[in-house]
Formats: C-alpha cells, sequence, structure tokens
C-alpha cells in the first residue's frame, strides 16, 4: 500500500467538506467512507472536484445500469484492479447480474449479443483509445448519442479509477474481501 486511507485524526473540515453532499452524513468519516474514499480524501480540492462525475455516471448516467455495471467490471478486469471488480460486483448482483454472468465478463464474453458489444467496446476503447465508425455505429443501433457518451466517460473514467487504486494500493473494504 503506497497510500494508506487517511487516519482518523487528520479527517478535519476541508476533508469532511469533500465529500458533502456526495455520501450520506453517517459515511462522511474514516469508518464509513471505505477505503478509497478515504485514500483519496487524502486530496480533497480532488475529491471534490471528481466526485460530480463519478456520481452521474453511478447514479444519472443515461447509460442502463446493467451495461454500466458489465462495462465496469471489463474495465477492473482489464486493469487488474481487485477493488474495482470487487466493489462493482457487489453492485452489478444487486442488479441482478449472476455469478455466471459476472464470470463470462472476464472472457468479454456476454450470452446477449448487445451486451457482448459492449464488452468489446471497451477493449477497443482499450486497446486503441477510441472506436471505430463501424462499433461506434453498432452501439448507435440501441444507443442513442448520450448514451454512447455515457458509455465512453465510465469506460474512461473507470481506467483513471482503476489506475489510481492499483497504484495507491487501496486495499478492498471488509465486507468485499
Amino acid at each position: 500500500m503506497r497510500l494508506a486511507p487517511l487516519p482518523a485524526e487528520q479527517w478535519d473540515d476541508e476533508v469532511v467538506g469533500s465529500l458533502r453532499g456526495f455520501l450520506p452524513r453517517a459515511r462522511q468519516n474514516p469508518d464509513g467512507a471505505g477505503n478509497a474514499m478515504s485514500t483519496m480524501v487524502h486530496h480533497p480540492a480532488l475529491t471534490k472536484a471528481f466526485m460530480p462525475l463519478n456520481l452521474h455516471l453511478l447514479f444519472s448516467s443515461t447509460l442502463d445500469p446493467r451495461l454500466r455495471e458489465l462495462a465496469i467490471l471489463r474495465v477492473a478486469h482489464r486493469r487488474e484492479s481487485p477493488y474495482e471488480w470487487a466493489h462493482h460486483t457487489s453492485m452489478a448482483k444487486m442488479l441482478g447480474v449472476t455469478d455466471d454472468e459476472i464470470e463470462s465478463v472476464r472472457r468479454g464474453e456476454a450470452a446477449d449479443d448487445f451486451e457482448r458489444l459492449v464488452l468489446a467496446a471497451v477493449d477497443e476503447l482499450d486497446d486503441n483509445n477510441g472506436l471505430t465508425d463501424e462499433t461506434w455505429t453498432a452501439l448507435g443501433e440501441r444507443l442513442d448519442e448520450r448514451q454512447r457518451m455515457d458509455l465512453i466517460f465510465t469506460v474512461g473514467t473507470y481506467n483513471m479509477l482503476a489506475m489510481a487504486f492499483n497504484t495507491f494500493g487501496v486495499q478492498l473494504d471488509k465486507q468485499e474481501r
């Protein structure tokens, strides 16, 4: 672990303020915030700037939540991010994604053709830093422009988070071990 969660004695008004409006009051503390947020608050200004985008992607995105979680799991697998994988496996299961479907994501497979296309799009974005016209058009058969934009930003943001979590050495939260 290169950057441990911020110790409780260093949680001041600036740190708590960086989470205000983004986490419930009961979680705005070192015990409730979880390892990822407790690590991010080493830099309160960055945390406060980043959280609106992350919350949009998780709760206001035009992308179907199931597709969002499958895409994030594919990113987590490709980036070898244990924290992101564990956290989003839990979220996917809450949406009804089965254990078999979650394991299929590791192989880039899905029973549904469109979900398979979304996983392939994640791979293409990762490999090429963009989508071909063919993939963009194929996605457009089911996703409008905003949904495709949300997909691109979800993949990019979770690649960045995986990079940060892996670099900092963010450990799994107790409930995810």
